[in-house]
């Protein structure tokens, strides 16, 4: 018998709302029916329009009014902490009292934003349209979702750096997890450079979802960015050979800082020196050494700016911005001369470095040149 040849593309898995999702459809229907517990769980993703199977690992009565189903993650060949990670889905009948058809709820480590729980838009949209589907007229059910092991897996994540405490994140965009430090995603980003390129010479990268939600809201137009995830050191080379002019870079400073020391592959996996080259940058400034010593033994780069802005509260000095100017600086000296390296050409490129509030940090001298020439205004 012929073998199939081997494939070296990716293999995409789902987002952690799908088997959140799916749990909550088998607890909802055992629920209702009393059904045995099924081998998979159908679902429509949304986003995509198109289904999904999805297996149920368990399904329990919990009482005569709640039943439990768990999931287990699968994001594909992405390098993600979820990988396997149970997911439990409770589905309790309501009272009278709720007004909603369905409420959604976070439990045990489902991260906090504030008052309230990190679940996201496409994850309430999601679960919405397809408990909707399966649930009786009349009824009314309470769902939350539980991530026995988020509380444990967040510390491993930048969750704290944007206020989500005490477990992970129900988000996404999408129902299909992209491995976004998989080959064949980055030529899915490629791509989309390949088609910007050809409308604009002056582009913005963002690291993140982040980036991209800043920049809409510092009028910057929505078309000119591209999303790089770790992948920015292959696109700052590839926008070399399109002939890009200018590139402005929007990122989150604990993922840019990496530029500074030249590293071109951000993910985590790969290199990770944030707070050697943040005390580089703080000895490059001037500052002293027990100063320098305090930012390098710093947790993470949030922490090392913590630092730096209660000094500077104290004695009325200017730290953050002399430390994060040189650090701006280098990611815009060292990302031009990767493009010279990698393309041999000459590509202006400025960046935009925010914390965890999404507030600006610095702009760089040649940012604060590019910005006007990126947003509507200009």
């Amino acid at each position: 018998m012929t073998q199939p040849a081997p494939t070296n593309e990716p293999r995409s898995g789902y987002t952690l709302p799908v088997f959140a999702c799916a749990g909550a459809i088998a607890a909802l229907q055992h629920l209702q029916d009393h059904t045995d517990t099924p081998a998979t769980v159908t679902l429509d993703l949304v986003t995509p329009a198109e289904t999904a199977d999805i297996s149920i690992e368990q399904l329990a009565l919990l009482s005569k009014t709640s039943a439990l189903a768990i999931t287990r993650s699968d994001p594909g060949d992405n390098l993600d902490l979820t990988r396997h990670t149970p997911i439990w889905s409770v589905v309790r009948w309501a009272d009278d009292a709720q007004s909603a058809p369905i409420e959604l709820q976070g439990g045990a480590g489902i991260g906090r934003q504030g008052a309230d729980a990190a679940i996201y838009t496409y994850a309430r949209q999601l679960l919405q349209a397809n408990l909707s589907e399966k649930l009786q007229l009349g009824g009314k059910i309470q769902v939350t979702i539980i991530l026995p092991e988020g509380k444990r897996l967040a510390l491993r994540t930048s969750n704290a750096a944007f206020g989500v405490v005490d477990g992970l994140s129900l988000l996404g965009t999408s129902g299909i997890a992209q491995p976004l430090s998989a080959p064949g995603q980055l030529e899915a980003y490629r791509q989309a450079l390949r088609q910007k390129a050809a409308e604009y010479r002056d582009l913005v990268f963002c690291l993140g979802e982040n980036g991209l939600d800043l920049a809409i809201k510092l009028g910057i137009e929505p078309d000119r960015r591209l999303k790089t995830a770790n992948w920015i050191g292959p696109l700052l080379a590839e926008a070399g050979l399109l002939g890009v002019r200018s590139i402005l870079l929007f990122g989150y400073h604990g993922k840019l800082i990496k530029l500074a020391g030249g590293i071109f592959h951000t993910h985590h996996h790969v290199a990770d020196a944030r707070q050697e080259i943040m005390a580089a940058c703080c000895a490059e400034v001037g500052l002293e050494t027990p100063i320098i010593q305090q930012v390098l033994a710093s947790p993470t780069t949030e922490a090392a700016l913590e630092i730096l802005r209660k000094l500077d509260h104290q004695d009325r000095c200017n730290r953050v911005a002399q430390v994060y100017g040189a650090v701006a600086e280098r990611v815009d000296r060292r990302s031009h001369q990767y493009i010279q390296t990698h393309a041999e050409q000459s590509v202006q490129v400025g960046s935009v470095l925010f914390d965890r509030q999404r507030q600006i940090i610095i702009v760089s001298k040649v940012g604060e040149v590019l910005l006007p020439q990126v947003c509507y205004c200009s």
